[in-house]
C-alpha cells in the first residue's frame, strides 16, 4: 500500500501518465469528473490535458482504456482546443481501439470519431479512417467502414466527402473477409441513399452477384431525399429550427432542401479521369485520311473505344477534334459520319466543360450535316450536338446556330429548330437573356411561316420552350406580329414542354409569367378577365415588372412598343400601369368624317376647306376647343387628324391657321389614344413644315407629342426617312435638331442606331453646311449615350469632317447623359424597373458594336496561310503573321468565324522566337477589338494560351501578354475566363512569373465583378500554395488577391478549403485569411443598370463616354448627387459608392469617424533630433533596403505612433491600398493647416512615402507624388532645409521611380526633384542622381542623366560631385549604353556642360572610345550651330521638365502671357547670336517724346529687337523651378510657360559671357517696364537678384581684371544691371519679395561697386556710380523694411568683423542704416520688430559696448544707439514686448539698454516728442549743471547764426562736442529750419576731417542724413515735408539759399573729376550731365530726368508746398538739355537702321 499512497498524492495529469494502471485509472476518473465540471469551453484547464488525450485512448490496459475513452469523449465534446488533437487521437482510436474485442470500446471509439466530425474536423477524421481501410486487421477495416457509414448517415454527404470512399469501394468488395464485404455493402447502400444513380458508374465493374444484391437493396430504399440527423457545431442553430418546424407539423424546409441535396454529387465527379491521347493508335492521323473507308473505320473504332471512358483527362484535343470534324463534314460514307459523331459525343461527355473550346468549330459542321436523311445518322448527330451543347453555352454557339437557320434545306432548318428547343430546356430565365432570345425568336418566326410543316412544328416547339423558360413577359415583345392561331399553337407547345431543371422551374414560370398578351385584353373580354384574375393570384410581382416592356427595353430592341397582339382597339390595362400598343386599322375618309362629325361642331367641319382664311382660322379655334374638352376614350384620333389633313391640309398657306393646326395635332397626340396609323397621316406634313420659320416650332411640338404617344424610336425612324426622302435642306437640318433634343428628353433606349447612322452619313455628305452642322450636333448627343464606339462608323469620312466630329465628341467628353424627362410617365410608373434585364448590364453596349458592318474573313484564312504560320522557317512564319495582321487591319470589324486561325495562332504563342510571340500577341489584341464581344467563343481555345504566356521569362513579352489579356477581357467580361478549370490549371503551374502576373491580373479584375462563376473555388488551393511560394513576389501578389477571392467566395468557403493543407501551412493561411477578412472589400453594387436608368431608360454601362468600365459609369452618374438619399432614389444602392474607388467601408468605419477631429501630426519637441540620434547610434535600423522588409515597416509604425493620429496611422499601415489613398487625401488636406506638425514628422512622412513607392497600385503612387509636390512647395516657402538623414532615406527611393514606364509618373518625379533643389543643395542631390544612373532600368538611367544635365545647366559645374572630372567620366560611360534614350541623355548632358564650360570638357572626360568620341563631337557640332542655345534644343528632346503638364498649353498662351512669352523667347534666341548682341547699345535708352508727353506714369517702350522665328522655345524650359511664394491665381493660369522662360533667362543673367548676360537683362527690363507684364516676375525676384549679384561679383573679380576685355563692354553691362534694378525697385510689390539674405548680398555688391576705384578711372565710371547711388536709395525705400533693415545689420556686423573690409565699406553701410532710421516713423508699423531686435541682440552679442568703443570710428556705436533710440521713441514701453525671438536675453546688453532708454525718456517728460533726430540722447556729465550748459550752447549757436562768426561758432561747437561726447544739442536745433540743421552737421564733419589731418575727403562724409534727404529726389513723402518739420511755414529765401548750395555742389562735381563722387552727391541727382561721351549713358540720364519729374509732380501735389521749390528749378534746368538729347537719340536711331 505504500506505493498507493505515493501516487495518490500526485496531481491528476501526472496520475494519467503513471506507470501503474491503477494510478492511471484513478487519473482518468478524476479527469472525467474535472471535464464534466468545466463549464467554459475556453478554460485554460483544457490545455493541460492537450498532450495526454492520445494516451487516454491508446492505454495498454483494456479496463483503464475504457475509462480513458469516456474521458476523451467528454474532452472532445467540450474543449475548444480539442481540434488540435484530431489526427493523433483518431489514428490512436483506429489502431488501438477498433481492434479491441470489447464492443463498448469500439462504440466509444466510433463516438469519439463522430464527435470530432461534429467539431468541424471531418476531413482529418475521414483521412485517418481511410488510412485504416488499408490495415491488415479486418476488424479495424470493418470498424472504419462502420464509422464512415454512421458518419455519412448522421451528417450527410455535404460533410462526408464521398469521392474518396467510392474510390476504395470496389477494392472493399473484393476483400477476402466476408465481414468487410458485408460492411462494404451496407456503406454502398448508405451512399446510394444520398446520391442515387450517381453511384452506379463507379461500381459497374464489381462482381455481378454483388451488384445484383446491391440493386435489390437500393430498390427497397425510400424515395424521399435523405436529411442529416446530426449537425456540425456551426449548423446547430439550423437543427434547432428544423426541430421547431417538425414539431409545428410538416417539414417545410424539406421541400426547399431537396433541391439542394439531390444534385449535390455528380457521378462524373466521383470518377477517375483517363488519359487517352497517348493511347491513340500511332498511325491514327494517317489512317483517318486513308482512301479506303475500312481503314478510316478502324481508326474511328479505336477512338470510339477510348472515348467510352466516362471521364477523360484534359489535354490538347484540337487535332483529334479537327480530324473527327472533317469526317463528319466531308466523308461520303454515312456510316463513318455516324461513327465520328459518336466519337465526338464521347469526347464531349468525357471532357465536359473542357470540350467547350472546340464546340464552336464543330457545331456548324454537325448542323449542316443534318441534311442526311438516314435515321441512325440523324440520331448520332443529335446525340453529338446535344452532348456538345452541355460543354458550352448557348451564347457561345448562337452565331453559328443562327447562321445555319437561313439554310435552304428544310431538314437542316427542322433539326436546328429542334436543337434550339432542346437547348432552351437546359436554360433558365437568367441564362437566356433578352439579347440572346431576340435573334433566336426572329429566326424562329421566319420558320413558323415556312412551307414545310415539319419546319413549322419544330419552330413552334422551340418558341414554346422559350415561352416556358422565360415566361410570356420576356417573349411577347418578339411575338408582336404573330397571328392568334399561331400564338395559340406556341402556347400549346409550351404547356407540353418538360424542362430539364425539374418541374419547379417550370411551375414558377407558369405562376409568375402567364398573363395576357398585351393588346389582347380588350379583344376578348371574357378571356381578358380570366387572365387578369390569374395574375392577381401571385404577389405583385407581375404588376411591378409589366411596364418593362414599355420602358423601351435596352437599346435596339427593335420596337419594343410593338408588343401588341392582333386586333382590339387598345383600351388601357385595368391598373393603368401600361399603355398598350395601340393598333388601329386604317379608316376610310367617309368613316373618318362620320366619326369626326360626331364630336366636332357642324360648322367646324364645313369651314375646314373654306377659301377665306379667317373662316378657316375660326374653324381651327373651334376645333381646338372641342379637342380640349374631349375625353380620352371618346376621342377618335385618326378621324380628327384626317380632318386636319383634308384639303388644303398641310399645304395651308396662312401661317396662323397652320400654327393652330399643328398645335391641335400636338393636343390630339397628348390627349387621345394616338396610334401609329394616325401618326403616319400627319408626320409627312409635320416634317414638311419643320423648316418653316413661323411654324417650325409648332411642328416640333407636335412631333414631340407624337413621339410620346408612339414611342420615340418609331417616330424618329419615320421622321428621319421622310426628311431625307425630300430635298429641302432646312427641313433636314431642323429634323436633325429636333431629334438631338428629343433624344435628350426621351433617353436613348430602343433607338435603332443603325438606321440613324445611314441618315446621318447622308446628312454629313450634304452640300448645305446647316445640315452638316445639325448632323454633327446629333452625333454629339448620340455620343453621350453610345460612347466612343460611335466613332467607328465614321472612320472613313473625310479628315476635315472627322476632325469636326472629334471636336464635337471632345465637347461631350466626361458629360453624363441627362435623365429622360419624357416618355417615362406614360409608359411605366414603376420607375423603369427592367425586369429580367439585370442579368445583362452590358447588353446595350454590345448592341451598338453589333451594328457595325462586320466582314467575313474566314475565306481569307486559307490553308496556305495557316501552313505559312506553322512553317519551320521563322521568317516565313513571320510573313504569315504579317499577312494575318494585314487582313484584320483591312477588315476593321470581323465576324467571329475565323476558320483555322485560332489553332495556328495558338501554336505561335509558344514560338521559340520571342519576337513572333509578341507579334502574335499584338494580332490577338487586334483580333479582340475587331471581333468585339464575339471573341467570347475563343476564350477557351485562344484566351487561356495567352495567359500561359504570362509565365514568359522576358518582361516585355509578359507585358504584351497582359495587355492582350486585358484587351480580351474588356470585350468578353470575366465570366468566360473564370468558368471551367482552365484558369486554375494555369495557376497550378509552378512558374513564379505566371503566378504573379495572373494573381495580379485577378486582383485587378475581381473587385469590379458583381458575381463570379462557382469555378473560382478551383483556384483557391493553388492560391494557397502561392501564399507559400518560394518567390516573394508571388507571395505578395497572392496576399493582395486574397481579399478579392474572399469577397466572391466568402470566408467560410475559403477557410474550408484550407482543410487539405499541412497543419503548419494551414495555420499560416488561416491567419492570412483572418487578416484578409478585415480588409475584404464589399462587392460592387449591382447598380450598373440602375445608374444608367436616369440617363435614358436603359442606357447601358458601355454607352458611357470613353467606354468606362461599369464601376466608372456608376460613379460618373452618382457623383453629381452625393446626397445618399438621392442616390438611393436613383436606384443606385449606396454600395455603389464603393465602386468609385473610394475607401471601401470596413465594418468599423462608423466608430472611427468620431475621433477624427484634431491634428493629424502631433509635434513632439526634439522628436526628430532624437530619431536621428537613434539612427546614428544604430539603436534602430538604418533606412536602407532594396525592398522594404517587415521589420522596417514595424519600426516606422512604432516611431509614428507617438506623433501621428491613431486613426490616420491605421489608414497608413492598412493592407488595402484604398486606405492609403484615403490617408494621402487627409494629409493633403492638413498640409497647409499643420505646417509645424508636417515639418516635425517630415522624416517619418518621407519614409512612409518611400514604402508607397514599392506598392504596385498606380493610384496610390500618383497620389503620393501629388502630395510630395505640394509638400516640397510648402517646405521651400517655409525656407526649410532637408537634413542629411531625411535626404538619404528618401531621395534614392524617389529616384527609383524616375524609371517608371508611365510618362505621367516620370514627369511628376522630375517635378519633385526640381522642387527639392529648393530645400536641399543641388550639389548634394547630384551624387544621389548619379547613383541612379547605375540602375538596370534604362528609363531610369536616361532620366537621371537628363536630370544631371539640368542641374549642371541651372547651377553650373560646382554641382558635380565629388569632382567635375569624376562626375563627367561617369556620365561619359553611358555614351556607349545599349539603350538609345540613355545614349542621347548622356550626350545631351555633356553638351550642356560643354555649353557652360567650353572645350575643357574634353580634358575632364578623359579618353573615350573612338565611336563614343565621334558621337559626342557630332552632337557638340550640331549644338554649336546655335552656340549656347543648347538648352533650347534640349527643350525639344525632353519635355518632361514641364512644371505644368498641361494638355491645353495652347489655351494657356492666349492673353498677355502670349506676347510676354514671345518677347522672352526672343531673348533666349538672341542669347545664341553674337551678332545680335551688338544691338545692345540702345537697350537702355528711352523715348524722350514719350517722357515729355507722359503724365506721371513711368512707361517705357523697348526698342524693337531682332525678330527670330523660335516657336520651339514655347516648349517648357529645363531650369529647376525657382522658389515660388504665394503667387496670384492669375499667374498660374497665364504664365505656366512664361515662368519657365523667365527661369531660363534669369539663369543667363549670371552668364560668364557679357553679351548673353546683356541680352537676358534686356528681356527682363522690357518685362519690368510694362505694368501689365511685370507681375510675371513675381516669384522670381530672389532668383533674379541672386543672378544679378553673382554677375556683379563676376565683373568685380574677373571681367575688371581681364586686360583683353573692352571696358566699354563692362560699363554697358553695369548700365544694364543697374537700369534693371532701378526698374525692379520701382515696383513695390516685386521689391518686397526680396528676402533678407539676398538683400544683404545685393547691398554688399552695390557698395563694393561704389568703392571700386577702377571704375572711376573710366570715363563713364562717375555716371555708373551715380546710378548705383540712386539704386541704393530705391532698394532702401522699396524693399520689405524688415528684410532690408535686418540685411543691413548683418552686413554691418560682417564688415566690422572682417579685417580685410575697408572702413569706407562699413561707413556706407551705416549711412544706409541712418537712411532707414529716417524712414522709421513711416514704416514702423510694417516692420517685424521681433526680428530686428533679434538681429540687434546678435550684433550686441558679437560687439559688446566695450568692443565697439575700441573701433577706430565712433559711428558704429552711434548708429546702433540712434536706431534703438528711434525705436524706443516710436514704440514706447511696448518695445520690451518684442524680445520674444531672443532665447537668452542676458547674452547681450540689449534689454538693459532698452530699459535705460525707457527710464531716461520717462524722466525727460514732455521732451519725448521733441527728439526728432538720430543723435542718441545720453545725459551730459553731472559736473556741469544744466543751466550752465544751456547758456554756453546758446552762445555758440548765436555765433553760428551770424554770417561773420559762422566758422568760429562751428569750431567751438566741435570742441564742445568732443569734450562732452554725450552732450545733447538737439533742443537748439529743433526750432531751426531743416537747412540750418544740415548746415551745422556738415560744418562739424568738415572740421572733424581737417582736424584729424585727413585732408580733403569726399564731401559725403560731412553731410548728415538730413542733408541726404534734402537732396533725395525719390518720390517719397519725405520730400514734401522737408523744411517744415515743425509745421511752420518756410519762406522762399530758404529755398533760394538751398538752391545756391545745390548749384555750387553741381559745379563742384564738375570741376573735381579726380575725387570720387560721394554717396550723397550720388543720391542727389545732378541735372547737368558731366560727360556725354557715350550713348550708353542716356539711360541713367533719362532716369534722372524721370526721377526729377516725379519729384516735381509730388511737390506740385503737395498743398503745403510753395511752387518755387528748388527741385523744380533742377527739373527746369535740365529741360534745357532735352532738345539736345532728342536730336542725339534721332541720330542714333537713324544710324542703327
Amino acid at each position: 500500500m505504500g506505493d498507493d499512497s505515493e501516487w495518490m498524492k500526485l496531481p491528476v495529469d501526472q496520475k494519467c501518465e503513471h506507470k501503474l494502471w491503477k494510478a492511471r485509472l484513478s487519473g482518468y476518473e478524476e479527469a472525467l469528473k474535472i471535464f464534466q465540471k468545466i463549464k467554459d469551453e475556453k478554460s485554460p484547464e483544457w490545455s493541460k490535458f492537450l498532450g495526454l488525450i492520445k494516451k487516454f485512448v491508446t492505454d495498454s490496459n483494456a479496463v483503464v482504456q475504457l475509462k480513458g475513452l469516456e474521458a476523451a469523449l467528454v474532452y472532445v465534446e467540450n474543449a475548444h482546443v480539442a481540434g488540435k488533437t484530431t489526427g493523433e487521437v483518431v489514428s490512436g482510436v483506429v489502431s488501438k481501439v477498433f481492434n479491441q474485442p470489447k464492443a463498448k470500446a469500439k462504440e466509444l471509439g466510433i463516438e469519439i470519431c463522430l464527435m470530432y466530425i461534429e467539431i468541424e474536423k471531418g476531413e482529418a477524421v475521414q483521412e485517418e479512417l481511410l488510412k485504416g481501410l488499408d490495415n491488415k486487421n479486418p476488424k479495424i477495416v470493418v470498424a472504419c467502414i462502420e464509422t464512415l457509414r454512421k458518419a455519412l448517415s448522421e451528417f450527410g454527404s455535404k460533410i462526408i466527402l464521398l469521392k474518396p470512399i467510392i474510390k476504395v469501394l470496389p477494392k472493399l468488395f473484393e476483400s477476402r473477409e466476408k465481414a468487410v464485404r458485408d460492411e462494404a455493402k451496407l456503406i454502398a447502400v448508405e451512399i446510394y441513399r444520398w446520391i442515387r444513380d450517381a453511384l452506379r458508374p463507379p461500381l459497374q465493374n464489381i462482381n455481378s452477384v454483388q451488384l445484383k444484391e446491391l440493386e435489390e437493396e437500393w430498390v427497397k430504399l425510400p424515395t424521399g431525399a435523405p436529411k442529416p440527423s446530426r449537425f456540425l457545431r456551426s449548423q446547430q442553430e439550423l437543427e434547432a429550427k428544423l426541430e421547431q418546424q417538425q414539431s409545428a407539423g410538416g417539414d417545410a424546409e424539406g421541400g426547399g432542401d431537396d433541391g439542394d441535396e439531390v444534385p449535390q454529387i455528380d457521378a462524373y465527379e466521383l470518377l477517375e479521369a483517363v488519359e487517352i491521347l497517348s493511347k491513340l493508335p500511332k498511325d491514327f492521323y494517317d489512317k483517318i485520311e486513308a482512301k479506303k473507308w475500312q481503314e478510316r473505320k478502324e481508326a474511328l473504332e479505336a477512338v470510339e473505344v477510348l472515348v467510352k471512358n466516362p471521364k477523360l483527362e484534359a489535354g490538347d484535343y484540337a487535332d483529334l477534334v479537327k480530324a473527327l470534324k472533317k469526317v463528319v463534314g466531308k466523308d461520303t460514307n454515312v456510316m463513318l459520319v455516324a461513327l465520328a459523331a459518336k466519337c465526338l459525343t464521347g469526347l464531349a461527355v468525357g471532357l465536359r466543360k473542357k470540350f467547350g473550346q472546340y464546340a464552336g468549330h464543330v457545331v456548324p459542321t454537325i448542323l449542316e450535316k443534318f441534311k442526311e436523311k438516314k435515321p441512325q445518322v440523324v440520331q448520332a448527330l443529335q446525340e453529338a450536338i446535344d452532348a456538345i451543347f452541355l460543354t458550352t453555352t448557348l451564347q457561345n454557339i448562337s452565331e453559328d446556330v443562327l447562321a445555319v437557320m437561313d439554310n435552304k434545306n428544310p431538314t437542316i432548318k427542322q433539326q436546328t429548330s429542334l436543337f434550339i428547343a432542346r437547348s432552351f430546356r437546359h436554360c433558365t430565365a437568367s441564362t437566356l437573356p433578352k439579347s440572346l432570345l431576340k435573334p433566336f425568336c426572329a429566326a424562329l418566326l421566319k420558320h413558323i411561316n415556312d412551307s414545310a410543316p415539319e419546319v413549322r412544328d419544330a419552330a413552334f416547339e422551340a418558341l414554346g420552350t422559350a415561352l416556358k423558360v422565360v415566361g410570356e413577359k420576356a417573349v411577347n415583345p418578339f411575338l408582336a406580329d404573330v397571328d392568334k392561331l399561331k400564338l395559340d399553337k406556341i402556347k400549346e407547345c409550351s404547356e407540353k414542354v418538360e424542362l430539364v431543371h425539374g418541374k419547379k422551374a417550370g411551375l414558377g414560370a407558369d405562376k409568375k409569367e402567364f398573363k395576357p398578351a398585351p393588346g389582347r385584353t380588350a379583344a376578348s373580354g371574357a378571356a381578358g378577365d380570366k387572365d387578369t384574375k390569374d395574375i392577381s393570384a401571385p404577389k405583385p410581382g407581375p404588376s411591378k415588372k409589366a411596364p418593362a416592356t414599355k420602358a423601351g427595353g435596352p437599346p435596339k430592341k427593335g420596337k419594343p412598343a410593338a408588343s401588341g397582339g392582333a386586333g382590339g382597339t387598345g383600351t388601357k390595362n385595368k391598373k393603368g400601369l401600361e399603355t398598350k400598343e395601340i393598333v388601329e386599322p386604317e379608316l376610310s375618309i367617309e368613316v373618318c368624317e362620320e366619326k369626326a362629325s360626331a364630336v366636332l361642331p357642324a360648322t367646324c367641319i364645313q369651314l375646314l376647306d373654306s377659301s377665306n382664311w379667317k373662316e378657316r382660322l375660326a374653324c381651327m379655334e373651334e376645333f381646338q376647343k372641342a379637342v380640349e374638352l374631349m375625353d380620352r376614350t371618346e376621342m377618335p384620333c385618326q378621324a380628327l387628324v384626317r380632318m386636319l389633313a383634308k384639303k388644303p391640309g398641310w399645304k395651308e398657306t396662312n401661317f396662323q391657321v397652320m400654327q393652330m393646326k399643328l398645335h391641335i395635332v400636338a393636343l390630339i397626340a397628348q390627349k387621345g389614344n394616338f396610334s401609329k396609323t394616325s401618326a403616319q397621316i400627319v408626320l409627312d406634313g409635320l416634317v414638311d413644315k419643320i423648316g418653316d420659320v413661323k411654324c417650325g416650332n409648332n411642328a416640333k411640338e407636335a412631333m414631340t407629342a407624337i413621339a410620346e404617344a408612339c414611342m420615340l424610336p418609331w417616330t424618329a425612324e419615320q421622321v428621319m426617312s421622310m426628311a431625307f426622302s425630300q430635298k429641302n435642306p432646312k427641313n433636314q437640318s431642323e429634323t436633325l435638331n429636333w431629334l438631338s433634343n428629343a433624344i435628350k428628353e426621351f433617353g436613348f433606349s430602343g433607338l435603332n442606331v443603325k438606321a440613324f447612322i445611314s441618315n446621318v452619313k447622308t446628312a454629313l455628305a450634304a452640300t448645305n453646311p446647316a445640315v452638316r452642322t445639325s448632323a454633327i450636333t446629333l452625333l454629339g448627343v448620340m455620343y453621350l449615350y453610345v460612347g466612343p464606339s460611335l466613332r467607328m462608323f465614321f472612320e472613313d469620312e473625310k479628315p476635315a469632317l472627322l476632325s469636326q466630329i472629334d471636336a464635337e465628341f471632345e465637347k461631350m467628353q466626361g458629360q453624363s447623359p441627362p435623365a429622360p424627362t419624357r416618355g417615362i410617365s406614360k409608359h411605366s410608373i414603376s420607375g423603369t424597373d427592367e425586369g429580367e434585364d439585370g442579368d445583362e448590364p452590358d447588353e446595350g453596349g454590345n448592341d451598338v458594336v453589333d451594328l457595325l458592318p462586320r466582314t467575313e474573313i474566314s475565306d481569307k484564312i486559307t490553308s496556305e496561310l495557316v501552313s505559312k504560320i506553322g512553317d519551320k522557317n521563322w521568317k516565313i512564319r513571320k510573313e504569315g503573321l504579317d499577312e494575318v495582321a494585314g487582313i484584320i487591319n483591312e477588315a476593321k470589324f470581323i465576324q467571329p468565324n475565323i476558320g483555322e486561325l485560332p489553332t495556328a495562332l495558338k501554336g505561335r504563342l509558344n514560338d521559340s522566337n520571342k519576337i513572333l510571340v509578341q507579334q502574335t500577341l499584338n494580332i490577338l489584341q487586334q483580333l479582340a477589338v475587331a471581333m468585339g464581344p464575339n471573341i467570347k467563343q475563343h476564350v477557351k481555345n485562344l484566351g487561356i494560351p495567352i495567359i500561359t504566356v504570362l509565365g514568359d521569362s522576358k518582361n516585355n513579352v509578359r507585358a504584351a501578354a497582359l495587355a492582350t489579356v486585358n484587351a480580351w477581357a474588356e470585350q468578353t467580361g470575366m465570366k468566360e475566363w473564370l468558368e471551367g478549370e482552365d484558369l486554375s490549371e494555369e495557376l497550378k503551374k509552378e512558374n513564379p512569373f505566371l503566378r504573379q502576373e495572373l494573381l495580379g491580373w485577378l486582383a485587378e479584375k475581381l473587385p469590379s465583378l458583381r458575381s463570379t462563376p462557382t469555378d473560382l473555388i478551383l483556384c483557391v488551393p493553388h492560391l494557397y500554395s502561392c501564399l507559400e511560394d518560394r518567390n516573394g513576389d508571388v507571395r505578395k501578389k497572392a496576399q493582395d488577391a486574397l481579399p478579392f477571392f474572399m469577397m466572391h467566395l466568402g470566408y467560410e468557403k475559403m477557410a474550408k478549403a484550407t482543410g487539405k493543407l499541412k497543419p503548419t501551412s494551414k495555420d499560416q493561411v488561416l491567419a492570412m485569411l483572418e487578416k484578409a477578412k478585415a480588409n475584404m472589400p464589399a462587392k460592387p453594387a449591382a447598380s450598373a443598370k440602375a445608374a444608367s436608368k436616369p440617363m435614358g431608360g436603359s442606357a447601358p454601362a458601355k454607352f458611357q463616354p470613353a467606354s468606362a468600365p461599369v464601376e466608372d459609369s456608376v460613379s460618373s452618374t452618382v457623383e453629381p448627387k452625393p446626397d445618399p438619399k438621392k442616390a438611393k432614389a436613383l436606384g443606385v444602392s449606396s454600395k455603389a459608392k464603393s465602386a468609385q474607388g473610394k475607401k471601401v467601408p470596413s465594418k468599423t468605419s462608423l466608430k472611427e469617424d468620431e475621433d477624427k477631429s484634431g491634428p493629424i501630426f502631433i509635434v513632439v519637441p526634439n522628436g526628430k533630433e532624437q530619431r536621428m540620434k537613434d539612427e546614428k547610434g544604430l539603436k534602430v535600423l538604418k533606412w536602407n533596403f532594396t525592398t522594404p522588409r517587415d521589420e522596417y515597416i514595424e519600426q516606422l509604425k512604432t516611431q509614428m505612433s507617438s506623433c501621428v493620429a491613431k486613426w490616420l496611422q491605421d489608414e497608413m499601415f492598412h493592407s488595402d491600398f484604398q486606405h492609403h489613398n484615403k490617408a494621402l487625401a487627409v494629409m493633403v488636406d492638413h498640409l497647409e493647416s499643420e505646417k509645424e506638425g508636417v515639418i516635425g514628422c517630415l522624416d517619418l512622412i518621407l519614409k512612409w512615402l518611400t514604402l508607397r513607392f514599392f506598392d504596385t497600385n498606380t493610384s496610390v503612387l500618383m497620389k503620393a507624388l501629388e502630395y510630395l509636390k505640394l509638400l516640397f512647395t510648402l517646405l521651400s516657402e517655409e525656407e526649410y532645409h532637408l537634413t542629411e538623414n531625411e535626404a538619404s532615406s528618401f531621395i534614392p527611393y524617389l529616384i527609383l521611380k524616375v524609371g517608371e514606364p508611365k510618362d505621367v509618373i516620370r514627369k511628376d518625379v522630375r517635378a519633385i526633384l526640381n522642387r527639392m533643389c529648393l530645400v536641399y543643395p543641388a550639389s548634394k542631390m547630384f551624387p544621389f542622381i548619379m547613383e541612379g544612373t547605375k540602375s538596370k532600368n534604362s528609363k531610369q538611367r536616361a532620366e537621371c542623366l537628363e536630370e544631371l544635365g539640368c542641374l549642371v545647366e541651372s547651377y553650373g559645374m560646382n554641382v558635380c560631385q565629388p569632382t567635375p572630372g569624376k562626375a563627367l567620366k561617369e556620365i561619359a560611360i553611358h555614351i556607349g549604353d545599349r539603350d538609345n534614350a540613355v545614349r542621347n541623355a548622356a550626350l545631351n548632358t555633356i553638351v550642356t556642360v560643354y555649353n557652360v564650360h567650353g572645350d575643357q570638357v574634353f580634358k575632364l572626360i578623359g579618353t573615350l572610345s573612338e565611336k563614343d568620341m565621334s558621337m559626342l563631337e557630332e552632337r557638340i557640332k550640331r549644338s554649336a550651330k546655335r552656340p549656347s542655345a543648347a538648352p533650347i534644343k534640349q527643350v525639344e528632346e525632353r519635355p518632361q521638365r514641364t512644371q505644368s503638364i498641361n494638355s491645353n498649353a495652347n489655351m494657356l498662351r492666349k492673353g498677355p502671357a502670349e506676347d510676354m512669352s514671345s518677347k522672352l523667347n526672343q531673348a533666349r534666341s538672341m542669347s545664341g547670336h553674337p551678332e545680335a548682341a551688338q544691338m545692345v547699345r540702345r537697350e537702355f535708352q528711352l523715348d524722350l517724346d514719350e517722357i515729355e508727353n507722359d503724365n506721371g506714369t513711368v512707361r517705357c517702350e523697348m526698342p524693337e529687337l531682332v525678330q527670330h522665328k523660335l516657336d520651339d522655345i514655347f516648349e517648357p524650359v529645363l531650369i529647376p523651378e525657382p522658389k515660388i511664394r504665394a503667387v496670384s491665381p492669375h499667374f498660374d493660369d497665364m504664365h505656366s510657360n512664361t515662368a519657365s522662360t523667365i527661369n531660363f533667362i534669369i539663369s543667363q543673367v549670371a552668364s560668364g559671357d557679357i553679351n548673353t548676360s546683356i541680352q537676358a537683362l534686356t528681356q527682363i527690363d522690357e518685362v519690368l517696364r510694362q505694368e501689365d507684364k511685370a507681375e510675371a516676375m513675381s516669384g522670381h525676384i530672389d532668383q533674379f537678384l541672386i543672378a544679378t549679384f553673382m554677375q556683379l561679383r563676376l565683373i568685380y573679380n574677373t571681367h575688371m581684371a581681364d586686360e583683353k576685355l573692352e571696358k566699354d563692354e563692362i560699363i554697358k553691362l553695369y548700365s544694364c544691371i543697374i537700369g534693371n534694378m532701378i526698374s525692379l525697385f520701382q515696383i513695390e510689390s516685386l521689391a518686397r519679395e526680396a528676402s533678407t539674405g539676398v538683400l544683404k548680398d545685393l547691398m554688399h555688391g552695390l557698395i563694393t561697386l561704389m568703392l571700386d576705384s577702377r571704375i572711376e578711372d573710366l570715363e563713364e565710371g562717375q555716371q555708373v556710380i551715380r546710378s548705383v547711388n540712386l539704386l541704393v536709395v530705391k532698394v532702401l525705400e522699396k524693399s520689405d523694411q524688415t528684410n532690408i533693415l535686418s540685411a543691413l545689420l548683418v552686413l554691418l556686423q560682417d564688415s566690422l568683423l572682417a579685417t580685410a573690409s575697408s572702413p569706407k565699406f562699413s561707413e556706407l553701410v551705416m549711412k544706409c542704416l541712418w537712411r532707414m532710421v529716417r524712414l522709421l516713423p513711416d514704416t514702423i508699423n510694417s516692420i517685424n520688430l521681433d526680428r530686428i531686435l533679434l538681429d540687434i541682440h546678435i550684433f550686441m552679442k558679437v560687439f559688446p559696448k566695450e568692443k565697439l568703443k575700441q573701433c577706430k570710428s565712433e559711428f558704429p556705436i552711434r548708429t546702433l544707439k540712434t536706431l534703438l533710440h528711434t525705436l524706443c521713441k516710436l514704440k514706447g514701453p511696448k518695445i520690451l514686448d518684442h524680445l520674444t525671438m531672443i532665447d537668452n536675453k542676458n547674452e547681450s546688453e540689449l534689454e538693459a539698454h532698452l530699459c535705460r532708454m525707457m527710464k531716461h525718456s520717462m524722466d525727460q517728460t514732455g521732451s519725448k516728442s521733441d527728439k526728432e533726430t538720430e543723435k542718441g540722447a545720453s545725459r551730459i556729465d553731472e559736473k556741469s549743471s544744466k543751466a550752465k550748459v544751456n547758456d554756453f550752447l546758446a552762445e555758440i549757436f548765436k555765433k553760428i547764426g551770424s554770417k561773420e562768426n559762422t566758422k568760429e561758432g562751428l569750431a567751438e561747437l566741435y570742441e564742445y562736442k568732443k569734450k562732452y561726447s554725450d552732450a545733447d544739442i538737439e533742443p537748439f536745433l529743433k526750432n531751426s529750419s531743416q537747412f540750418f540743421q544740415s548746415y551745422v552737421e556738415r560744418g562739424l564733419r568738415v572740421i572733424e576731417m581737417e582736424r584729424e589731418g585727413k585732408g580733403r575727403i569726399p564731401s559725403s562724409t560731412g553731410i548728415s542724413p538730413q542733408t541726404e534727404v534734402t537732396c533725395m529726389s525719390a518720390p517719397t513723402s519725405t520730400v514734401s515735408s522737408i523744411g517744415n518739420t515743425n509745421g511752420e511755414e518756410v519762406g522762399p529765401s530758404v529755398y533760394l539759399e538751398r538752391l545756391k548750395i545745390l548749384r555750387q555742389r553741381c559745379g563742384l562735381d564738375n570741376t573735381k573729376q579726380d575725387d570720387r563722387p560721394p554717396l550723397t552727391s550720388l543720391l542727389s541727382k545732378p541735372a547737368v550731365p558731366t560727360v556725354a561721351s557715350s550713348t550708353d549713358m542716356l539711360h541713367s540720364k533719362l532716369s534722372q530726368l524721370r526721377e526729377s519729374r516725379e519729384q516735381h509732380q509730388h511737390l506740385d501735389l503737395d498743398s503745403h508746398q510753395t511752387h518755387s521749390s528748388g527741385t523744380t528749378t533742377t527739373s527746369s534746368s535740365s529741360t534745357a538739355n532735352i532738345d539736345d538729347l532728342k536730336k542725339r537719340l534721332e541720330r542714333i536711331k537713324s544710324s542703327r537702321k
